[in-house]
């Protein structure tokens, strides 16, 4: 899984956190899994910074970052007075809505205050549930942004949320051994990732590509509303 999610994430920028997350929960305690995501993220996007940077767009990648400024604070302080389950509730039924609606054809329009109000969402759920994707899949798949653009945006807006994440956990819950020892068990997997997720963005077509992002928004969706309806529904 940890290979899928990071051919996924090098050729489309997105789906590291939505595929590799459940996995690594299966096998890890929740803040150890949060941490290893974060560490591999951040590798991933270090790795793809050189080739990306001409396809970054620096003006809208600044304001997400002011927005993500903003969001993080936000994000700890909802998931200390909400509760986690009700908040993943939320946001699930909130991205299937505007999936449906984007698959639909309804187009969200650019501008510099929706740039930053996405960086602020995107960083708040960063901090909240560790997913800071959906926003920004929502976002520009409204929009004609071309992939390599799209990519290069969202790769390096996360090495900078990610790292944000990381030494906040890292300074409020600390980190162990095993964290770092299994990202470093990981490191062959991303690699061949790396590999062979460029290949594949080489050769994906961007009506595929739209489909991709869509697959995982409903994915993300479908995913946060099964983690959530239990506590709901009163099962084990």
């Amino acid at each position: 899984m940890i290979l899928i999610a990071s051919i996924l994430q090098t050729s489309t920028g997105f789906g590291f956190s939505i595929l590799a997350t459940p996995f690594l929960l299966l096998i890890f305690a929740p803040i150890e899994a949060i941490q290893i995501n974060l560490i591999l993220s951040i590798m991933i996007s270090l790795a793809l910074l050189k080739q990306i940077k001409k396809d970054m767009d620096i003006k809208i990648l600044k304001r997400f970052v002011i927005g993500s400024l903003l969001g993080l604070p936000i994000g700890i302080m909802t998931i200390m007075v909400l509760d986690i389950h009700a908040l993943k509730l939320g946001i699930g039924l909130m991205i299937l809505l505007l999936t449906t609606m984007l698959i639909l054809k309804f187009r969200f329009g650019q501008t510099q205050g929706r740039d930053l109000f996405v960086g602020g969402l995107s960083g708040s759920l960063a901090s909240s549930i560790g997913m800071p994707g959906p926003p920004i899949m929502l976002y520009f798949s409204g929009t004609d942004i071309k992939k390599e653009k799209l990519r290069g945006i969202t790769l390096a807006f996360y090495l900078f949320i990610y790292t944000m994440s990381l030494f906040t956990q890292i300074i409020v819950v600390g980190t162990n051994q095993v964290i770092w020892f299994s990202s470093v068990i990981a490191v062959p997997l991303v690699l061949l990732g790396l590999y062979l997720g460029q290949l594949l963005f080489r050769w994906i077509h961007p009506r595929l590509f739209q489909v991709v992002i869509y697959t995982l928004l409903l994915f993300t969706a479908i995913y946060l509303l099964i983690d959530a309806m239990p506590r709901y529904l009163h099962f084990p």
